[in-house]
C-alpha cells in the first residue's frame, strides 16, 4: 500500500520541508506542520509553485497538477477575447506554457509543445487553441508521458515492419522526457493496423510500471477503426471522456466551466474585497471582482508563504533603509 500511494515520496519531502523551513515551523510546532503537509496532500495543493520534479513525481501530483490549472484557469477559456467570437480566449502554446509556469516555474516547453501538436497535427506553434483543446490535450500528453514515448516507440516499429515485442519500455526518471521525432502522419491513409496496434499497446499496458489509460477503453477505440496514425491515437484519447472519468482529474468537457465550490470561494473573496473598499459599490465591485482570480492560486500552501514571507519582510526593511538613508 504504501509504495502504491507513494508513501515514501511525501515522507522524504515533508521533511526536506521541514528542514528547509526549521525556524519558521518551529513557531507552531512539528506535529502542526506534518498535520497541514499532509491536508494539502490530501486536497492537491501541495504542488504549488513546486520544482517540476516534484510535481511530475507520482500520479496524485499530476491529477492535482492537472486539477489546480483547470480551477484556476477556467475562465480563459469561458471569457470571450479578441481573438475569438464564440466566447472562447484563444491562446499560443507560448502563452498556455507561460500559465503552466504561473504554477510551475521550471515547467519544460517541450510538453507544452507536445500537448500542443496533439491538437494542431503539426508544427505551426504560433498557431491559436482554445483552452479546452488544449487541456484535454495536456491531460493525456502530461499525465501518460511515459506511456506516450513507449507508444510512439511502438508506431515507429510497426511502421516500418519491425517486431514490436523488442520496444523497451522507459525506465529512466519520469522527469527524463527524451527528445524524438514525432512520427510522421502528413498522409490521413497512412498509419497502422489498428488491431495488430492494439495487441501491442495491450502487451505495454500490462508490462509498464507506469500510467496507462484502461486497456478496455483503449480497445473499444481502435476497434472502430482499421488503421490508425500516432498522432490520430493521441486525438483520439483525448478526446475519449471514458478516459478522463477514469483518470479523474478534470470535469466531462460539458461541465468544464462549471466549479461551484471554488465559484463560492471566490463570491467570499469579492464579499471581502467589496467590503473594503471606500468607493462607490457600483463601481467599485465591478472593477473589483477578477482580482482574487488572479490570488486563488496562493490561497492553501502552508508552509512556503512563510519562507517567503520572512524574505519578503527583509527585503522591505532593507529598502526602507535605503529610502530613509537617501531622504537625510
Amino acid at each position: 500500500f504504501a509504495a502504491q500511494r507513494h508513501v515514501l515520496t511525501y515522507m522524504e519531502d515533508a521533511v526536506s520541508q521541514l528542514l528547509e523551513n526549521r525556524e519558521d515551523i518551529s513557531q507552531y510546532g512539528i506535529a502542526r506542520f506534518f498535520t497541514e503537509y499532509f491536508n494539502s496532500v490530501r486536497q492537491g495543493t501541495h504542488i504549488l509553485f513546486r520544482e517540476f520534479s516534484f510535481v511530475q513525481a507520482t500520479p496524485h501530483n499530476r491529477a492535482s497538477f492537472l486539477r489546480t490549472f483547470w480551477r484556476c484557469f477556467r475562465t480563459v477559456g469561458k471569457n470571450g477575447g479578441k481573438y475569438s467570437s464564440i466566447c472562447c480566449y484563444m491562446l499560443t502554446a507560448q502563452e498556455y506554457h507561460c500559465l503552466l509556469q504561473l504554477l510551475c516555474p521550471d515547467f519544460p516547453m517541450e510538453l507544452t509543445q507536445k500537448a500542443a501538436r496533439i491538437v494542431l497535427m503539426d508544427d505551426a506553434m504560433d498557431c491559436l487553441m482554445s483552452f479546452s483543446d488544449f487541456l484535454f490535450a495536456f491531460q493525456i500528453q502530461f499525465y501518460y508521458s511515459e506511456f506516450l514515448e513507449s507508444v510512439a516507440a511502438i508506431y515507429q516499429d510497426l511502421l516500418a515492419g519491425k517486431n514490436p515485442n523488442t520496444v523497451i519500455v522507459p525506465t529512466s526518471s519520469s522527469g527524463q522526457h527524451r527528445q524524438r521525432q514525432p512520427p510522421n502522419d502528413c498522409n490521413p491513409l497512412e498509419g497502422v493496423e489498428a488491431s495488430l496496434f492494439y495487441q501491442c499497446l495491450e502487451s505495454l499496458c500490462d508490462r509498464s510500471k507506469y500510467s496507462c489509460p484502461p486497456s478496455a477503453l483503449v480497445k473499444e477505440m481502435l476497434s472502430s477503426a482499421q488503421r490508425m496514425t500516432f498522432y490520430g491515437f493521441l486525438m483520439a484519447l483525448a478526446k475519449d471522456q471514458g478516459i478522463n472519468r477514469a483518470l479523474g482529474a478534470l470535469p466531462d468537457k460539458g461541465d468544464l466551466f462549471l466549479d461551484p465550490a471554488m465559484d463560492q470561494e471566490l463570491e467570499k473573496l469579492v464579499a471581502q474585497v467589496s467590503g473594503l473598499s471606500v468607493s462607490g459599490p457600483a463601481s467599485s465591485s465591478a472593477d473589483t471582482v477578477n482580482m482574487p482570480i488572479r490570488n486563488s492560486p496562493r490561497i492553501n500552501a502552508p508552509w512556503k508563504p512563510l519562507h517567503h514571507r520572512r524574505k519578503m519582510d527583509a527585503e522591505s526593511e532593507g529598502s526602507n533603509e535605503e529610502t530613509d538613508s537617501s531622504e537625510n
